[in-house]
């Protein structure tokens, strides 16, 4: 039986930095030898890909989620534990989101952003409590939590936003603040 859920968003590429798909590499093989489910977008590219392949190699559970119209884009990984394909980009997340007990967010472009805002905004609007954490391998994620702060700063939110998300800068880190976070 599985323990915990976790939802990992990431690039649909590897992004230049070799460092992204070690993270993604170790992260998909710790969650795996934890004994908790990895829930991810389906593809088989990039850091998505990396991770999937990492925990289902290491005899993890996977649970991938892909709209209709991605299939062919990201390579639907169809040799996961379970493969879910929905109509929509916000059933997608939805989906990925009430099937996980935390999230983490490693590199990748405006799709990872999207789903990072909207699980903040929704953690923000009460609809959900669980934990948020930034991955940012060599500090990819340090503009964005300057962002948050400018946003802070300015009065665009309460200091409460800051207050639900954590960045970590390893996998390890990330896996130790899971633990900590779902005990």
């Amino acid at each position: 039986m599985i323990s915990k859920s976790i939802c990992v968003y990431c690039g649909s590429r590897p992004g230049q930095n070799p460092a992204y798909a070690r993270e993604a590499e170790t992260l998909g093989r710790a969650i795996a030898e934890t004994g908790w489910r990895l829930v991810y977008g389906a593809g088989d590219v990039g850091l998505m890909g990396t991770v999937a392949r990492a925990a289902k190699d290491a005899g993890g559970d996977t649970f991938g989620v892909i709209p209709t119209h991605l299939l062919e884009l990201e390579v639907g990984k169809t040799d996961l534990t379970r493969f879910i394909v929905t109509e929509t980009m916000h059933e997608r997340k939805k989906v990925m989101l009430m099937n996980a007990d935390a999230i983490v967010v490693l590199p990748g472009g405006a799709g990872s952003l999207d789903e990072f805002f909207e699980v903040l905004t929704w953690r923000q609007l009460g609809l959900h409590a669980k934990p948020i954490i930034l991955l940012s391998v060599d500090n990819y994620w340090a503009p964005l939590t300057a962002l948050m702060d400018h946003v802070v700063d300015q009065g665009f939110a309460g200091a409460s936003l800051l207050e639900f998300v954590a960045t970590t800068t390893s996998a390890s880190d990330t896996m130790t603040a899971l633990r900590r976070a779902l005990s």
